[in-house]
């Protein structure tokens, strides 16, 4: 096999275990990339593995490119263009515009960024006629996005006596409702944010799941 050859002995050894977890710890400019490349080759070029069962994560899309370029090279344009590879944001957009008729979404949602989401937060302050020095939209933002990261919904946020007293005791008594009317526009905007995991908003929901 081309693709193994010129890697040293604990290179070798982490790409060719395929049986189970393997961690590879290693500096800068030690092979890393190369490691994951081959392992990843390996595993479909040697094992069989359907590219599509294959998941690998990346911090740039620069680096995510040109990984799958030199997996094609090794196992073919084709079967390449299977893998879920990309970063963390793009891989998981990507799983959420595949099943976004399931949430209510329409496949070509709008995902917000920071300053979308602050604006939009902007404009509800505004509309309920709070003073955005005590309502700083940073943080009204900073409060929305911990709740959601913790799996609480707007609906539990408002239903949670300690969260709301806590709100209440730092003059912003009204983040639950804000965080409330933010989830209702985003969805009939058909928009979530980095934030967002899963969840439709209702009336009758006890936990509204994560969405927008």
């Amino acid at each position: 096999m081309h693709h193994l050859e010129g890697l040293n002995e604990a290179q070798l050894a982490a790409v060719t275990h395929t049986d189970g977890p393997n961690m590879v710890i290693a500096g800068a400019g030690s092979g890393k990339t190369r490691v994951l490349t081959v392992r990843i080759a390996q595993l479909m070029a040697a094992k069989g593995v359907d590219p599509f069962r294959i998941l690998a994560l990346t911090f740039t899309n620069k680096a995510a490119r040109e990984m799958k370029e030199r997996i094609a090279s090794i196992v073919g344009r084709s079967e390449a263009a299977g893998l879920w590879m990309g970063t963390f944001h793009s891989v998981f957009a990507r799983v959420l515009r595949s099943e976004a008729d399931k949430l209510g979404y329409q496949k070509d949602f709008t995902i917000y960024d920071t300053d979308d989401s602050r604006s939009l937060i902007k404009a509800i302050l505004k509309e309920r006629g709070l003073d955005d020095k005590i309502y700083k939209p940073n943080q009204v933002h900073g409060r929305i996005s911990i709740a959601k990261n913790n799996l609480i919904g707007p609906l539990e946020y408002q239903r949670d006596a300690e969260v709301m007293a806590s709100d209440a005791s730092s003059g912003r008594e009204h983040i639950g409702a804000i965080y409330q009317q933010y989830a209702e526009r985003c969805f009939r905007a058909s928009a979530m944010d980095f934030d967002d995991r899963s969840s439709i908003p209702t009336s009758s929901s006890a936990i509204i799941p994560k969405r927008c």
